[in-house]
């Protein structure tokens, strides 16, 4: 079957079986009605997809292949080019996240001044692999890129907090306020 047929009887399928759609994530009304609001505050917008995304993502803490779904169909753009979108950025996730984002820094000056071991010590303490999810969903850790903060090495972000010159009992004692 040729390239363009195939993706038209895919649209024709996903538009003859809409409920198919909504029976995850937006079948709750809570998370509809925020991705709604969403949309209907930025879709028009200049760089509205990234806006909706964003604020998406901050609202219901991902963006699975249901949701990207419905906002290329809100936003009259394919399927695909929301996913590219998102599949791109590295700060777009397409699986749960924990309550709070873990990241541990391992630019030069960091893994120089001991990142990669309290990368392992605090999977150890959170009893979580690097990239996973604590059991009771509280915590994702993950390792990025440098934050920007050389000076203070080695250096973790919860959340949107920066902690500087972290060793495993510092981390543990700040992580203390992000239950």
């Amino acid at each position: 079957m040729p390239r363009g047929e195939q993706s038209v009887s895919l649209s024709r399928q996903c538009e003859a079986h809409p409920i198919v759609i909504m029976e995850g994530i937006l079948a709750k009304p809570e998370v509809k009605g925020a991705v709604d609001r969403i949309l209907a505050a930025a879709k028009e917008k200049r760089g509205g997809l990234m806006v909706v995304l964003n604020e998406t993502q901050r609202e219901i803490g991902y963006l699975p292949q249901e949701v990207q779904t419905y906002i290329a169909k809100e936003m009259k753009v394919a399927p695909s080019v929301v996913y590219g979108v998102v599949s791109f950025y590295s700060f777009f996730t397409m699986i749960p996240r924990g309550k709070h984002l873990v990241k541990v820094c391992m630019g030069t000056a960091c893994y120089v001044k001991g990142a990669g071991k309290l990368l392992d010590d605090i999977a150890e303490a959170l009893k979580v692999e690097v990239g996973g999810t604590t059991s009771d969903g509280l915590y994702t850790l993950e390792a990025c890129r440098c934050l920007g903060v050389c000076s203070q090495a080695p250096a973790v972000m919860i959340n949107e907090d920066v902690v500087g010159k972290v060793n495993i009992k510092t981390f543990m004692q700040t992580l203390s306020d992000y239950k």
